[in-house]
């Protein structure tokens, strides 16, 4: 008959497979005295069901989204040496990958901030264009108003001086 196990003590055990404590399966069989198989389901349930975001090895080092990369980077993170370069043979990536992905998102998070710096300087500059253009374009039609007012008054006199110029 299966041993049935309490929620917490699951869901502690799987805390103590993944990282940061990154326990391997065997090291646990002998801590908690929980046959192989039993982990090694619970742990593969696990991460089928909350690392859908990180690429199978099958996916091609090309087609990872920049979510995924930063989870990854985030995952790897505590791991040291060893850990590292397994995790990259399970992934199918290179141990260079990740570190090329942590010093881009470094890097661009500091073009970031500066880019948004000069964008809001920019966006500044053409709102005050904008506003500028807007009075320019008030006054100029005004005056083409007043133009054709002026231009209308203008041909009615001159229909009235006919009109007197007749009799």
């Amino acid at each position: 008959m299966a041993t049935q196990y309490p929620k917490e003590r699951k869901d502690a055990i799987i805390i103590k497979m993944l990282p940061p404590q990154n326990i391997s399966v065997p090291e646990l069989v002998k801590q908690e005295n929980i046959p192989y198989g039993t982990l090694y389901t619970w742990k593969q349930q696990y991460l089928r069901k909350h690392s859908k975001d990180i690429p199978s090895m099958t996916s091609s080092n090309a087609k990872w989204t920049a979510n995924q990369k930063f989870a990854v980077i985030i995952e790897t993170s505590t791991l040291n040496e060893q850990e590292l370069n397994e995790y990259c043979r399970k992934k199918g990536l290179y141990v260079a990958d990740i570190a090329t992905w942590k010093t881009a998102f470094i890097k661009g998070s500091q073009y970031q901030s500066t880019a948004n710096k000069e964008d809001k300087n920019k966006l500044k500059e053409l709102r005050t264009e904008n506003k500028s253009l807007k009075k320019d374009l008030r006054r100029k039609e005004k005056a083409l108003a007043e133009t054709a007012a002026l231009l209308v008054l203008r041909k009615k006199l001159d229909a009235l001086w006919e009109e007197s110029g007749d009799e």
